[in-house]
């Protein structure tokens, strides 16, 4: 696993598109693991700031008690809607997966949120996560658009590109 500058350093323009995919949306869509294995889906807003990938959650949301039990998760960065008249048009989407560990400590809670700008007095008993990732994916048209083009970050692996007709 790896914190996010890991993705950066290792593959810096393509590390720069996925964030920019990822900044694109305020809300994005996060799948955990419920008890029985079976996906849920929920929205959430993610943060990057140093060298980090956050999010936290209501307290006691559900989300956040999929994730202490199994911290197994993805992320997708949302999309906008493909022009049919030009599919080429559209910029792709982002997603990645990885682990979320729990910050609990108070300091460091405090410390996480006013680097991502949040005011640690209004963030009260919410959860925080900061993510491990083991994965990152973008996705978007080729040129010419009859294909699309995929690229792959793994963690210890590097950066893979792949096309699909």
């Amino acid at each position: 696993m790896a914190a996010w500058s890991e993705v950066a350093d290792s593959a810096p323009e393509f590390a720069g598109r996925a964030l920019a995919r990822f900044e694109a949306h305020k809300h994005k869509t996060m799948a955990t693991l419920r008890k029985d294995g079976s996906p849920r889906i929920s929205g959430i807003e993610a943060r990057f700031a140093g060298g980090e990938l956050w999010f936290g959650s209501m307290p006691g949301a559900l989300k956040a008690l999929d994730l202490r039990r199994d911290p197994r998760f993805a992320l997708h960065s949302g999309s906008a809607e493909p022009n049919e008249a030009d599919p080429a048009a559209w910029g792709g989407d982002a997603k990645l997966s990885g682990s979320a560990l729990e910050v609990t400590d108070s300091g460091q809670v405090a410390e996480a949120l006013r680097a991502i700008g949040a005011d640690p007095a209004a963030y009260g008993d919410s959860h925080l996560f900061r993510v491990d990732v083991r994965e990152v994916v973008l996705t978007r048209v080729g040129e010419p658009a009859d294909h699309l083009v995929i690229e792959l970050w793994r963690a210890g692996e590097g950066l893979r590109r792949f096309e699909r007709k």
